[in-house]
């Protein structure tokens, strides 16, 4: 007689369906897990073994053989020990089989019995609910999976609770879900000293989400601009909180089973690896762009990224989402994010200040901004220069609207943009606009239309280069309350285009 517990094996951000079966024979004792199972999992009897010792729950001396279907799919982590615990004490009749069938279960064991948190609780939850089963999982992790609510959850401390659970003597209440974490008090556009123009392409990036490229000196104020940016964001959308969340539940970025509706700002150090940024390593896990998903993710030093990183983000910022191409697997994951990157003139940093400038000028600066090639120079749709501030400017009193001003125009802008495109699959905001949209939405008025085909003439904008000009014009009549993009936002979003480098 063969018992069956089901648990999940990840892919990417989508959980597959696992069937844990055991059967126990007659034979030499013997206790294996096959179906391609990686060390975590190939550990796991040890453990269950240990775990039922405590229980003083004896194994038979038999032949007990653990297949994880379908077996070509490889099992990673050491969430596998709890099903596996389940689908042997249902074969030895200790509980009931047909309850744990209707079951998805997930937990590492320690020793002595207790559940340990494990990754990935809330999309095995989501799987859970597909396939109308009841999720397991430990105590730690329940808070975080009930948020799918489209299930029930049980979170045990122990397997002696499961066991327990499983026989009636002590039913497991349902898990609730956890706590919306507050966005921690932001730092305000106010503290910035000038760079009005700046803080207006922030704005604009902001409200459609279009990727942004900040030059200025060192000191000059980009990295105080952008971590002023979340600030400015509307709160996540109840689908896009799950999205973000799933992803960083399978990287255990969740705390204490909360969900947060802060946007995620992620700032990598230019010295990242390539499995760091767009994902990889053991297990293809997600890196930066997928965790900044639907968020911003700010790279600084921008040139100083290996080459071969930077040209990595090419595909994603124009597709959303990244594959991560193994051997034996593919992982897809979504990474729809807003891309703020800051760069220095030059290497030194004064090209513009001939009394600190190096020899090398004005090679140096072209030297320096040419490791972003052109293609990825192409994608930026706000490039702004940001001049260093005068030290005599530094004690004159805050100028400008604060981020509480600037967030309520952002999110009357994105919910003007969540109305136009809320019969559109897959478009959210101004910056995923293409085709007969575009061209229907963003369609200029005549004194717009003629000013943009001149700048395209004169300054040899490419078919990306002209879209995405209309799509910033868009975003810009949206702040404005315009229903019609007229000739101050096409000559605006020029502006941006045009405002550092040649390559357009």
């Amino acid at each position: 007689m063969v018992a069956r517990a089901y648990t999940v094996a990840f892919e990417g951000v989508e959980a597959r369906m696992v069937e844990v079966q055991c059967a126990i024979a007659p034979g030499m004792p013997y206790f294996g897990v096959v179906g391609l199972p990686d060390k975590a999992v190939s550990e796991a009897k040890e453990r269950v073994r240990a775990a039922m010792a405590a229980m003083s729950i004896a194994l038979p001396s038999k032949r007990i053989t653990v297949n994880l279907s379908p077996a070509d799919l490889p099992k990673e982590g050491s969430h596998f020990d709890l099903p596996i615990a389940l689908a042997l004490l249902a074969a030895l009749d200790i509980i009931p089989k047909d309850e744990v069938e209707a079951t998805v279960a997930l937990g590492e064991l320690s020793l002595d019995g207790r559940l340990i948190a494990v990754l990935g609780a809330l999309p095995a939850a989501m799987a859970a609910a597909e396939h109308d089963r009841t999720l397991l999982c430990p105590k730690a992790c329940g808070a975080e999976a009930a948020w799918v609510g489209a299930t029930q959850v049980l979170a045990a401390a122990s397997l002696n609770e499961v066991v327990r659970h499983y026989t009636g003597q002590t039913p497991i209440t349902p898990a609730e879900a956890g706590e919306v974490q507050a966005a921690p008090l932001g730092r305000d556009f106010r503290d910035v000293k000038g760079q009005e123009r700046a803080k207006r392409a922030l704005e604009i990036a902001a409200a459609g989400r279009h990727h942004l490229l900040m030059v200025g000196t060192p000191g000059s104020g980009k990295s105080m601009l952008a971590a002023r940016l979340p600030g400015i964001l509307p709160p996540l959308s109840a689908q896009e909180a799950l999205e973000t969340s799933m992803i960083h539940s399978l990287a255990g970025l969740l705390s204490e089973g909360g969900i947060s509706r802060v946007r995620p700002f992620r700032e990598p150090h230019h010295t990242a690896s390539m499995a760091a940024i767009v994902g990889g390593g053991k297990g293809a896990k997600p890196g930066e762009i997928s965790l900044a998903h639907n968020g911003v993710l700010f790279m600084d030093e921008f040139p100083e990224f290996p080459r071969t990183v930077l040209e990595t983000l090419r595909q994603p910022i124009e597709t959303g989402e990244i594959m991560v191409a193994r051997a034996n697997a593919h992982i897809r994951y979504p990474c729809r994010f807003l891309l703020v990157a800051a760069a220095n003139p030059c290497k030194c940093g004064y090209m513009s200040d001939p009394a600190r400038a190096c020899a090398k000028v004005p090679l140096c600066g072209e030297d320096y901004l040419g490791r972003i090639s052109g293609p990825l120079m192409d994608r930026f749709d706000l490039r702004v220069e940001v001049p260093p501030v005068a030290y005599t400017d530094l004690d004159l009193p805050a100028s400008g609207d604060s981020s509480a001003t600037v967030a309520a125009r952002v999110t009357a802008a994105r919910a003007v943009q969540a109305n136009r495109f809320k019969a559109v699959a897959n478009t959210r905001v101004n910056a995923d606009m293409e085709g007969s949209l575009l061209e229907q939405v963003a369609a200029p008025d005549p004194e717009g239309r003629a000013l943009l085909a001149k700048v395209a003439e004169r300054f040899g904008l490419s078919a990306r280069g002209y879209h995405r000009v209309l799509r910033v014009a868009r975003t810009i009549a949206d702040l404005d309350t315009s229903a019609q993009v007229r000739l101050p936002h096409i000559a605006e979003a020029v502006s941006y285009r045009l405002a550092v480098g040649s390559k357009n």
